[in-house]
């Protein structure tokens, strides 16, 4: 279903949004078109070290070589870039190089000290602009950023870099950000319905807040789901939901 601008409301064919439309809940039922992705195997996995500007390097994935750009994803709080190893693969199989890093919260979280940065954005985005400038380094012209949840903040802080040279962001439930009007690209917003967070409180309103005051391009997703940050991909909602992403990082 579709809301224009005047809000009103009207069923449509699966497409993604024009630039600037404010929601497009996922209707399964309309459907019907699924794009072709390349021959299966080209998600080959390469574990490489991320060099870290400071000091040491971060342990990171590396999914495919596929000429239609290259996705970096920042894993949730309490997940890990093994997580990602489902749809990094798929992604990659499409034509996409894909990178998924484990962040420093998450390492001492593995080895038992849960740091204050596991729940800070702006503190999670030092890794995911390390992750950043080992692309750049490379010469590589077309990037998006990808994260769910705590890592999805990450990315949209990492993203209001003037400098970053982001062309996209997919934000999966992303956890609130101070200036989300700083965030540069072209931005896809993706929330269940359903989702609650501290206190049995939908997630829905604050990320309307926070996608009202992003700069367009923009589109939104909103789910009939009750699953948060990355778990929408592992949830009925899933498959399509990968389809809609694809359509975005192919579209002009």
């Amino acid at each position: 279903m579709h809301r224009p601008s005047d809000g009103s409301s009207q069923v449509s064919s699966w497409r993604m949004p024009s630039i600037g439309s404010m929601v497009v809940p996922l209707v399964l039922a309309v459907l019907v078109a699924v794009l072709p992705t390349r021959a299966a195997g080209q998600g080959r996995l390469t574990s490489i070290p991320l060099s870290l500007p400071d000091s040491g390097a971060l342990p990171a994935d590396l999914y495919g070589s596929g000429p239609d750009g290259v996705i970096l994803i920042a894993h949730g709080g309490y997940s890990s870039r093994e997580s990602w190893a489902g749809t990094a693969r798929l992604l990659a199989d499409s034509g996409f190089q894909v990178l998924v890093f484990e962040t420093r919260a998450a390492i001492d979280l593995r080895g038992g000290s849960e740091t204050a940065c596991l729940y800070d954005a702006p503190c999670m985005a030092r890794d995911v602009r390390a992750a950043i400038q080992h692309f750049r380094a490379s010469g590589i012209a077309r990037l998006t950023l990808m994260g769910g949840s705590a890592g999805g903040g990450a990315a949209a802080v990492a993203a209001s870099d003037a400098d970053n040279g982001v062309d996209r962001v997919i934000l999966l439930a992303p956890m609130g950000i101070e200036a989300p009007q700083r965030i540069q690209g072209r931005k896809l917003v993706v929330v269940g319905r359903e989702d609650r967070g501290s206190g049995d409180r939908l997630r829905l309103p604050g990320i309307l807040d926070q996608y009202e005051q992003a700069p367009g391009p923009k589109d939104l997703l909103i789910l009939d789901q009750s699953a948060h940050g990355q778990r929408l991909l592992e949830s009925p909602a899933g498959p399509a939901l990968l389809q809609a992403i694809l359509r975005f990082l192919r579209a002009p």
